[in-house]
């Protein structure tokens, strides 16, 4: 029996515990989508897969509640499939093995999926309790919210009846978010033609690794190390100092995740190998001094493979690592009137080069439309001189703020009531799908909030247990304070 199944409220975990034994990475959530609408069934509710395959329960009214207005609990089935490098583990079949440590719950070498887990097994606990007082209410929950918002891009109008949404999606207990950042994808390819490498050259496959990661919105303003950015510029000086080829280039695996690891293998002229190793260890200190004390397990390590058949043409090999070295990545600018917030930012996210073909994807974002078109014609500049193709896709615009929100207000003063202090009422720089769903149901009123997790995206992501129940709690208290129509 999983330890977190005596964790309270046991109403939220034990609906958080079968989602870990479903596998639902971004992509392949079948089986999720089928355990959601049975579970709805099997309440008796109204439950069903809308035409892009978002999960849609209807709860009617409690007795005396008729005149409430509606409210949407709203969530992603998805997760990100990330883990350690010695973790042996299949997202699409096995399920997420959880444990307790202290205060937090975490999983073993891989993501938890509490983004967004707990918010769904929140919804699943809302609809299953017999005990509340509530409004009309209807569960949304979205498919592949971690690649691209598919599921909330794809919701057609006149399927919602609600009046308010609360979206169960951020990851700080006590803050209530009433605006996020837009975004737009970034996916820049190049086709060449492949070469023989030079006659006598030996392989070596360099490996950056040991890295936090982390979510590409939440945790960009920390400067955590970017595993493309990093091994690229490893790279770069290697083609300066000694006589080499590329081979190939792979890094990062998710369009919203900070990049841990990447990897490299280049072809060495035997006769210009001296001080190889030691260079690799000495760039291997000076990047751990660089990011010192923000990651403390970074690793630049080099081994001995075999000669592959091709290599990267050197006019090509040259353009790419420049661009690469050249492209903005991280915090570009501030909210000027919230400078503790984060405005503007691109995550380097992933990096694939061999095989005759080179393929970059970046995630810019912004809260600010023509900053975040700023940003993608600078990095769209920057790639063309490259000779890339770029190709723009999944734009959508921030959700703005309403400070005169119904519900903002309603929810401030209930928290207070509960817990004796005022929630933190924030804007955040990640993607939220309020955005997309506002732009769809314009009238809707909207608060973004959830329990307490660190790390998401990363296999270092944890919820913190304490906040688990204040959440469900103040999410009750939020449903029986519903504003009349």
């Amino acid at each position: 029996m999983s330890d977190i199944l005596q964790l309270a409220p046991q109403n939220v975990w034990k609906h958080f515990y079968s989602l870990t034994q479903i596998p639902r990475p971004s992509g392949h959530i079948e089986k999720v989508t089928e355990f959601l609408v049975n579970f709805g069934k099997g309440l008796g509710l109204e439950s069903f897969v809308d035409e892009i395959g978002n999960v849609i329960i209807r709860k009617p009214a409690t007795p005396g509640m008729e005149n409430r207005r509606g409210v949407i609990l709203q969530a992603h089935m998805d997760m990100v499939p990330q883990k350690n490098n010695d973790t042996v583990h299949d997202f699409t079949k096995d399920p997420i093995e959880t444990r307790v440590d202290g205060d937090w719950v975490k999983a073993k070498g891989t993501t938890l999926g509490a983004d967004n887990g707990l918010g769904v097994a929140a919804a699943m606990a809302v609809l299953e309790a017999t005990d509340l007082k509530h409004g009309p209410l209807e569960v949304l929950i979205t498919k592949d919210e971690e690649t691209g918002m598919v599921g909330a891009f794809g919701l057609k109008p006149g399927i919602l009846q609600g009046d308010i949404l609360l979206n169960l999606d951020s990851e700080e207990e006590g803050e209530l978010y009433i605006g996020c950042a837009g975004g737009i994808d970034f996916t820049a390819t190049l086709e060449y033609k492949e070469e023989a490498p030079a006659e006598g050259f030996v392989a070596r496959k360099l490996t950056l690794k040991g890295l936090r990661g982390g979510h590409s919105g939440l945790e960009i303003n920390e400067g955590r190390g970017n595993a493309n950015k990093l091994l690229v510029r490893v790279v770069h000086d290697l083609l300066l100092e000694f006589d080499c080829q590329l081979a190939s280039f792979e890094g990062g695996n998710m369009r919203n995740a900070i990049p841990r690891e990447a990897h490299a293998v280049m072809l060495f002229n035997p006769e210009d190998m001296d001080g190889l190793d030691d260079y690799i260890r000495e760039y291997e200190a000076q990047i751990a001094a660089e990011y010192a004390p923000i990651e403390q397990g970074i690793s630049l390590k080099m081994e001995e493979v075999d000669v592959p058949a091709t290599v990267v043409p050197e006019e090509i090999q040259d353009s790419m690592v420049n661009v690469l070295m050249a492209c903005q990545d991280g915090v570009m600018r501030m909210i000027p009137t919230v400078p503790d917030t984060v405005e503007t930012s691109s995550n380097l996210a992933i990096v694939l080069i061999g095989g005759g073909k080179a393929d970059v994807r970046i995630l810019a974002r912004s809260s600010c439309d023509t900053m975040k078109d700023f940003l993608a014609d600078s990095l769209t500049a920057c790639f063309s001189m490259a000779g890339m193709k770029v190709e723009l896709s999944g734009n959508y615009s921030g959700w703005q703020p309403n400070v005169d929100s119904p519900i903002l207000h309603a929810m401030k003063l209930s928290y207070k009531e509960q817990f004796g202090t005022e929630p933190a009422v924030k804007v955040i720089h990640a993607g939220l799908e309020c955005g997309i769903i506002g732009a769809i149901y314009k009238n809707l009123d909207m608060i973004s909030f959830g329990p307490t997790l660190r790390s998401p995206h990363s296999p270092d992501e944890r919820a913190y247990i304490p906040s688990v129940g204040k959440f469900y709690d103040f999410l009750v208290a939020t449903l029986e304070k519903t504003p009349e129509k």
